[in-house]
């Protein structure tokens, strides 16, 4: 199994979203975010789940959420309120947010820390939005003392894209060949 982080978080405060929304629109990054995980099985959080597309029902997401009686609106989507049976999944899983979620994950230790992160960084302006941000910085420094940086930079729009393993982790090739050609469009 290959455990991959994919985020887009805003250049120099590490903010992935403000309330329930992305406080930038940028369709070229959405459009990439859909390719990498196009098919994959998807880990994320009930307010990230909520806002996404129908178009991403066809892929198998596990909901991460504390109500255990929550209903997804997929049967091929799940609620999982212990993030330690991911330890136990065989499949590749692809770990799409929020930033609880992201926290989570890349700071958890090594059972569930992901061989990959998909850092997409936007370095325009932020739209003013009401809420709360939520920002990544404890993932990011984890991944910056933790992960290396692999191959090309990637960049279209206002986003920079690079891929980043796990320092010492060996990753499946399809996988790491699947997000290249996502990010390259190819």
């Amino acid at each position: 199994m290959t455990k991959v982080a994919v985020w887009c978080r805003h250049f120099g405060d590490n903010i992935i979203g403000i309330g329930d929304s992305i406080p930038w629109r940028v369709p070229s990054d959405l459009k990439k975010f859909g390719r990498i995980v196009a098919g994959q099985n998807m880990v994320v959080g009930r307010k990230t789940y909520e806002t996404l597309p129908p178009k991403f029902d066809k892929e198998k997401i596990f909901v991460l959420s504390n109500q255990t009686e929550y209903e997804t609106r997929h049967p091929q989507h799940q609620v999982v309120t212990n993030p330690k049976l991911f330890k136990d999944v065989t499949e590749d899983l692809y770990i799409c947010g929020g930033a609880g979620i992201y926290n989570l994950f890349v700071g958890s230790g090594n059972k569930l820390m992901p061989d990959i992160i998909v850092d997409c960084v936007y370095q325009g302006d932020m739209q003013e939005l009401d809420g709360q941000p939520a920002d990544i910085s404890e993932a990011v420094a984890v991944m910056q003392k933790q992960y290396r940086q692999i191959g090309t930079i990637y960049e279209e729009d206002n986003v920079t894209t690079a891929i980043y393993i796990k320092q010492g982790n060996f990753v499946e090739q399809q996988v790491l060949k699947h997000i290249i050609n996502a990010i390259a469009n190819i």
